[in-house]
This record gives structure tokens, C-alpha cells and sequence, in this order.
């Protein structure tokens, strides 16, 4: 089992400087090119370069974004692992993100609504998408 000085949380992770992954939602996964990406709307904090003061209706800074896994090579749903596979990444589903982690074993872990998503890739990169 591992401890939890063995995991490095988003927070601590330059990737999601500026950014409540907490408040963010996952809209879609899939792999493309040997990467994993998730489509999300995340919430941006007023120090990110991107913040917008939100409008009168909105109550934060949401943006559409990638979360992009860099040569992926293999995912994992609810304790499943499956490595050198794609197939899951069409059925896992949509949600609100709960956790966001890097685990010592190199494995990044997501889980919200759509459940517990391991991630053996290279460092995730933030992509806003344009206007």
C-alpha cells in the first residue's frame, strides 16, 4: 500500500499552477497519437496567466482545456489496469474531479464521478484551448 508521503498532489505539480482542478469537470477521454487526452472546463484562480474576472452571471473563471498525457502507455479504470490499450479510454465517463494525484509508483491517478483513472504516461500538460 502506499503512503501518502508518497504521492505528490496537483497542487504540487507546476503543470496546474493556477488552476482548482477541484472545481474543473471532465467532459470527455481519448487517445490520439500514443496520448491520452482529457477534455475538461477547468477553473482558472486570478494567478493564472488566462483569468478572467468571471461575468455577473458566472460565479468563477471556467475555460475549455486538455489535460494531455504525453506517450501513454497504458490506463487503468477502478483498479483495472490494462497497458498498451486504448479501449478504455472511450468508456470512461464524464464529471466533476475530485482527486488528482502522482503516485509513487510514477502512475498518475484522477478520480471524481466517473471513478479512479490510472495514468502511466509522462507529465500531464495543461492546454487551453483558443477563443
Amino acid at each position: 500500500m502506499t503512503g501518502t508521503d508518497d504521492i505528490t498532489d496537483w497542487r504540487q505539480l507546476r503543470e496546474f499552477a493556477g488552476v482548482d482542478l477541484t472545481n474543473s469537470f471532465v467532459l470527455s477521454w481519448h487517445a490520439e497519437a500514443g496520448a491520452l487526452l482529457v477534455d475538461v472546463d477547468v477553473c482558472l484562480l486570478p494567478e493564472h496567466a488566462f483569468y478572467e474576472k468571471p461575468r455577473p452571471a458566472e460565479k468563477a473563471c471556467i475555460r475549455p482545456a486538455y489535460v494531455e498525457f504525453p506517450h501513454c502507455e497504458g490506463l487503468g479504470l477502478n483498479g483495472e489496469f490494462e497497458s498498451d490499450t486504448f479501449d478504455i479510454a472511450g468508456n470512461i465517463g464524464h464529471g466533476g474531479i475530485s482527486g488528482f494525484c502522482r503516485r509513487a509508483d510514477g502512475r498518475y491517478e484522477i478520480s471524481g464521478e466517473f471513478g479512479t483513472v490510472l495514468v502511466d504516461a509522462e507529465r500531464p500538460i495543461l492546454r487551453l484551448k483558443g477563443p
